[in-house]
């Protein structure tokens, strides 16, 4: 029952329909979850999900391109370096915000067009305790996880959850690295565009797999692929319309066909190719990045109910853990919950700046006034007159 209000809640927002009140979702930062842990009186087993009774998570399968687990190279006190089924070797240090990448077995057109993938849908993704760099290298090294499965049977009794896939680019770069995909997507895009096009075959085969594994107990997938920064595009939104949409289309279509929702899930700002999103099925977008010059407000008011949208709670504004500035951020935000298509969640994840006594207050504050009907007082805003 209560894992049903939550879907409920969640697929009206998506859905443009008021339930009883505004959802709310959420990525934390390690950092933010230890810090939690020394300020709230919380055990070793602290939980955000369920300490702050969360709608909606987030639950990775291994998508590793080859099913190999976690290679320690290295494990020191102040470096850990490990190379991953995506071929790619990546350091961690205590001074590294976000992992550093320091190689990659696929470099060159002929490692692309001979690269191999291991089958999508190899049972050991979803039911075995395989280590992949999705889950496990991030801002922080988490090995020995419970399977993909085991994480959706922790939360599905009380949650709405989401299984996940990534988008070709989001793929590539992990497999290539960043810049090199750039040089290639110059020196031959043609060639690229093939290798894209058989990321999507694994990609369908990934959500194809999750959704038989998770047999009901998914709501949707958040689809990964981080395709801009906060000035515009890495490359020619033309190019993505071309070669990467395509893809996207035929993986939200994987996603429709199990009766989900796709939630497209990418940082900077990608704002040239919206509409080309929902054209190719996106449901919904996260996470807006405030920095990047996104409004949800103004989102909301340009697309109506063509598009729902998930996140653009500022974090810098959070961060001044000023009660005010956070008061007039969440409030002004939740005019986009009107009538549905918003859940409020921040602009990308909760950092370490952030007290967890002002989150505390963020949900606060949503679960308050995100009762309907919304009555949002001196921050209260007409759709109508809101610009992009």
């Amino acid at each position: 029952m209560k894992a049903q209000a939550k879907i409920s809640r969640v697929m009206a927002a998506i859905e443009h329909r008021e339930a009883d009140r505004v959802p709310i979702g959420e990525f934390f930062w390690t950092n933010f979850l230890r810090r939690a842990k020394a300020e709230l009186p919380v055990g070793d087993d602290f939980d955000p999900y369920r300490y702050w009774d969360l709608d909606l998570i987030v639950i990775n399968p291994n998508m590793d391109p080859h099913i190999t687990g976690i290679e320690v190279l290295e494990n020191t006190p102040d470096r850990k370096v490990v190379k991953t089924g995506f071929g790619a070797t990546i350091e961690r240090r205590h001074t590294y915000p976000m992992p550093h990448y320091a190689d990659f077995d696929t470099k060159t057109f002929d490692q692309m067009d001979a690269f191999r993938f291991d089958d999508p849908k190899d049972e050991r993704r979803f039911f075995a305790a395989v280590d992949d760099q999705i889950n496990s290298v991030g801002d922080e090294l988490n090995l020995n996880l419970p399977s993909f499965i085991d994480r959706v049977n922790a939360y599905a009794d009380d949650f709405c959850v989401f299984g996940s896939v990534c988008e070709p680019h989001e793929m590539i770069w992990r497999i290539m690295g960043t810049e090199n995909v750039l040089l290639k997507l110059g020196e031959d895009p043609a060639r690229v565009a093939r290798f894209i096009e058989r990321l999507g075959d694994f990609l369908v085969g990934i959500v194809e797999g999750q959704v038989a594994a998770a047999k009901g107990r998914l709501s949707g997938l958040y689809v990964w692929g981080d395709i801009a920064y906060d000035r515009g595009m890495f490359f020619s939104p033309a190019y993505w319309r071309e070669v990467y949409k395509p893809q996207v289309r035929r993986i939200c279509d994987a996603i429709h066909a199990a009766g989900l929702k796709a939630v497209y899930h990418g940082c900077g700002n990608a704002s040239a190719v919206f509409e080309d999103m929902i054209e190719a099925g996106i449901d919904a977008y996260n996470p807006l990045e405030a920095k990047a010059g996104l409004n949800v407000v103004a989102l909301e008011r340009h697309f109506g109910k063509r598009w729902a949208f998930n996140g653009n709670i500022d974090v810098v504004v959070l961060a001044t853990n000023d009660r005010e500035k956070v008061r007039r951020e969440v409030l002004t935000k939740l005019n986009a919950a009107k009538g549905g298509g918003y859940i409020p969640q921040s602009d990308h994840s909760v950092p370490d700046n952030v007290a967890p006594a002002t989150y505390d207050y963020v949900v606060q504050l949503v679960r308050e006034y995100g009762k309907y009907p919304l009555d949002l007082g001196e921050f209260d805003l007409d759709l109508g007159e809101i610009g992009r």
